[in-house]
C-alpha cells in the first residue's frame, strides 16, 4: 500500500493530465503549468539556493555548505519544459542527503534548441566543475533529465574525459523510439505520463531518423566502462521497460548497475515532497551518491 501522501498526488496528477488532455494545452502552456505547479514543492523546501553561472549556462547552486564534493543534477521535463526551480526541490533534499553542493544547470529545451543543445550545455557545465573542483562530480537525473545524464556519460567517454565516480537515473528515458512495450502495457495504470505526451517531446527533441543514434537513446549505445549506476522506477510507470531495458543492458555491458522498482508508484515519485516514499527515496540515493551504500 502506497502512503495517502503519494495516493493524493497520484490523483492529482491523473486530475491534471486529463485537464491538459481537454484543453489541448500548447507547448507553452504546458510550460507555465509546470512553472505553476512547482509552488507547492518551493514551499516545501528549506535549501538554500543560489543563481550562479556555470561555463556560460545559467542555473542554482543548492546546499552551498556541503563538504562532500559537488552533485551535478539534471532536471526532467521531456527536453521540453522545467528548469532549475521545478526540481529544486527534489534536487535540493538529493544533494543534501549526499553531502554534496547541487548544480542545477538550466540547460536549453527543445523544440527552440533541439538535440544537441541540452546535451552540449550538460557537457559544458560537467567539464567545467571538473576543472573549478579539481574532480568529477557525481551525476544524477530524472525522467528526461536521467536520459541526459547518460546521454553526457557517452559523450565524456568519447572525449576520454573522467567520468563521475557514480550516477543516479530516477525514472530515466531512455529510448526515445518509444519500443517499450510497458509504455502501451501500463497506460491505464500510469497516473502521470502517457504515449502522446512522450510523443511530443521526442518529435520537438530530434528527428525520427536520428531517435536510434546512442546520444538520443542511450538504451541503443554500448555501455562498457560506465561508473556505478544506480536506477529507481515506479511500477506503473509506461516508462518501466526504459528503465528495467536499461538495467539489462547495463549488467551485460559489465555495469555495476542496481535496479530499484517502487511498488505501486509512478513516474518519479521522489518529488512528492514530504511522502514516506520520497524521503526513503532521498536517504537510499543519497547514501549511494556518498559511497556510503554500495
Amino acid at each position: 500500500m502506497v502512503s495517502p501522501a503519494i495516493q493524493a498526488a497520484a490523483d492529482l496528477l491523473r486530475h491534471r493530465r486529463a485537464r491538459a488532455e481537454a484543453l489541448h494545452l500548447t507547448l507553452p502552456q504546458r510550460r507555465a503549468a509546470f512553472e505553476a505547479n512547482a509552488e507547492l514543492l518551493l514551499a516545501a523546501t528549506d535549501i538554500d539556493v543560489e543563481a550562479g553561472v556555470f561555463a556560460g549556462v545559467a542555473g542554482e547552486r543548492l546546499n552551498g555548505a556541503a563538504t562532500g564534493g559537488t552533485l551535478l543534477y539534471l532536471h526532467g521535463g521531456g527536453y521540453c519544459v522545467g528548469s532549475p526551480r521545478t526540481h529544486r526541490e527534489l534536487a535540493g533534499r538529493l544533494a543534501r542527503s549526499a553531502n554534496r553542493v547541487g548544480v542545477v544547470p538550466d540547460y536549453r529545451l527543445a523544440p527552440e534548441h533541439p538535440f544537441p543543445a541540452g546535451l552540449d550545455d550538460a557537457f559544458a557545465v560537467y567539464r567545467s566543475l571538473c576543472e573549478t573542483e579539481g574532480a568529477p562530480p557525481t551525476l544524477a537525473g530524472d525522467s528526461a533529465g536521467g536520459g541526459l545524464a547518460l546521454a553526457l556519460l557517452l559523450r565524456l567517454r568519447e572525449d576520454g574525459l573522467p567520468l563521475p565516480p557514480r550516477v543516479a537515473v530516477l525514472s530515466p528515458w531512455t529510448d526515445l523510439t518509444l519500443g517499450g512495450a510497458s509504455i502501451r502495457d501500463r497506460a491505464g495504470r500510469d497516473p502521470y505520463m502517457s504515449e502522446a505526451v512522450l510523443t511530443a517531446f521526442a518529435d520537438a527533441y530530434a528527428p525520427v531518423g536520428d531517435r536510434r543514434r546512442p546520444l538520443v537513446s542511450p538504451l541503443h549505445a554500448d555501455l562498457s566502462g560506465f561508473p556505478l549506476l544506480w536506477i529507481e522506477v515506479g511500477s506503473e510507470e509506461v516508462l518501466f521497460d526504459d528503465a528495467a531495458r536499461l538495467h539489462d543492458r547495463a549488467r551485460a555491458d559489465g555495469v555495476e548497475a542496481t535496479l530499484f522498482v517502487g511498488e505501486g508508484l509512478f513516474h518519479v515519485w521522489q518529488a512528492v515532497p514530504g511522502a514516506p516514499e520520497a524521503l526513503a527515496a532521498s536517504d537510499r540515493i543519497g547514501s549511494f551518491l556518498s559511497g556510503s551504500q554500495t
